[in-house]
């Protein structure tokens, strides 16, 4: 079995929980402007904001003009004009909120830290994810938290893994897995940067992309079985 010593987890979705948090904000936002965040509503922002993502993934958009038209976006298809900039801010103080936790993530977190160096590789904003991930408890278990507005380039683009490898001491990219959900971000940018590879998919979804990820587990816990934790601990 492959021996990793560097392993570099995503965070939302993968260890916080970002769609608890997301629909905490958007309650909140939709509540400043008086209009109840229906099924509906959320289903279609959530529409605009994966498709205006996935454009600032393909290098078509940067983040300021996805984060600050998102929310004016969405608001004039019902009619409405509102400051996309401003409710960009609400949003992001909510969203700072919220820290839940996917299952198992701080017992993986705190089992591999000892053993393993850990690094976050996120896309995002650096005040977001640094508060979100202090407030969880994880913030201290990881090396270092590498967030896109801070490098300058975003998952998956291989300009975002030279800038982490370049700042983590004797790093090896034969002893490196990356950990993620999301197959276009996580994972392609993995395959790009020559790493070894790790789809969490809890929701057991299909696969129907060109991307095939070295290992997939639904639950995080299933990551021991990957990096052969117990027969480590049973050899030191």
């Amino acid at each position: 079995m492959k021996k990793y010593k560097t392993l570099l987890f995503d965070v939302d979705d993968t260890l916080l929980d970002f769609g608890a948090a997301e629909k905490l904000a958007l309650e909140l936002l939709f509540k400043e402007q008086n209009i109840p965040l229906t099924s509906e509503l959320e289903d279609h922002y959530k529409k605009i904001n994966q498709e205006l993502w996935k454009r600032f993934e393909a290098g078509e958009l940067g983040r300021d003009e996805v984060v600050n038209t998102r929310f004016s976006i969405f608001f004039n298809e019902y009619g409405k004009e509102v400051d996309g900039p401003s409710l960009e801010k609400n949003y992001r103080s909510y969203l700072e909120q919220g820290h839940q936790l996917v299952d198992g993530a701080i017992e993986l977190i705190t089992e591999l830290y000892r053993d393993y160096d850990l690094y976050i590789v996120t896309n995002g904003v650096s005040k977001t994810q640094d508060k979100r991930l202090r407030d969880s408890g994880l913030y201290p278990l990881f090396k270092k938290i590498f967030v896109s507005e801070d490098t300058g380039y975003q998952k998956p683009m291989k300009e975002f893994f030279d800038f982490v490898f370049a700042r983590i001491p004797h790093f090896e990219g034969a002893q490196a897995l990356i950990i993620g959900d999301s197959l276009s971000a996580d994972i392609k940018g993995g395959e790009l940067a020559g790493l070894d590879t790790c789809w969490f998919n809890p929701n057991m979804k299909e696969n129907d992309t060109k991307i095939r990820p070295t290992y997939e587990i639904n639950k995080l816990d299933e990551l021991n079985r990957i990096l052969d934790v117990k027969n480590r601990l049973c050899t030191c």
